[in-house]
């Protein structure tokens, strides 16, 4: 059964994708009302298991259950919320008009158009068409798609791939704004230095959990520097065991 404590809690979690097996056996816990940071190099596994826990993933073995229930129940679609790596909005409609079609299929007050365009730094781009925007400022507007209505679990696929140091700060602070309101937030990375900015780390390599710790315990066990070299560290430990 699952901690209360607990949004999310994986259990035997085996999955493959073609004929390569990207879990086996794979476990663990994410806090509910905190930020994880689930880090890795490319391809260690972190998309699979956010689409596994947002029920997109087929599993092939083990339970996932979020929020007190299956991954991809009924009952969770507007209790979680998904931003994947590719904007997924359309490129024909303006910044503001995405925010308005999927407000409604939400339920989502008309207010948050407004309330999550500013929290994202759109508000001079929000009468353009999605497809004349950057990546970076589209992946914006997939990520203010996520935050519309009150999810309780907002999960992130990489959100500041691509985006400058200063909207990057800006985001973190949306998102810390999000999880001091009691949202728990999931976001993966392969930045290193975004570690610092969450209450638990998740680090991966090759479908296996290297270490499940805080940024400030990983710093004192290893001894490192920083978030980079404490994770190398790490890697060469699991080599050697």
């Amino acid at each position: 059964m699952m901690n209360s404590a607990n949004a999310v809690s994986v259990r035997g979690l085996r999955v493959r994708r073609g004929a390569r097996p990207v879990f086996s056996d794979f476990s663990v816990d994410i806090a509910a009302g905190a930020i994880t940071g689930l880090l890795g190099p490319s391809g260690c596994g972190k998309t699979t298991l956010l689409r596994t826990i947002v029920g997109a993933q087929r599993i092939d073995d083990g339970t996932v259950t979020v929020l007190g229930a299956p991954a991809g129940s009924a009952s969770l679609r507007h209790r979680v919320a998904y931003d994947t790596q590719a904007a997924s909005v359309y490129g024909d409609l303006t910044v503001q008009q995405n925010l308005r079609y999927f407000a409604r299929l939400l339920g989502a007050p008309r207010s948050d158009v407004d309330r999550v365009i500013a929290a994202v730094g759109l508000e001079s781009e929000r009468r353009r068409l999605v497809a004349s925007l950057s990546g970076g400022q589209a992946g914006r507007v997939s990520l203010a798609v996520a935050m519309l209505g009150s999810p309780e679990l907002i999960v992130l696929d990489e959100p500041t791939v691509g985006l400058d140091p200063v909207l990057r700060e800006e985001l973190w602070g949306v998102f810390r704004s999000l999880s001091e309101e009691g949202v728990t937030v999931l976001v993966s990375s392969h930045v290193m230095d975004e570690a610092a900015r969450c209450d638990r780390l998740l680090l991966l390599r090759e479908g296996r959990l290297v270490a499940d710790t805080t940024p400030e315990a990983l710093l004192a066990e290893t001894g490192a520097p920083d978030a980079e070299a404490a994770f190398l560290h790490l890697i060469r430990r699991d080599e050697a065991a």
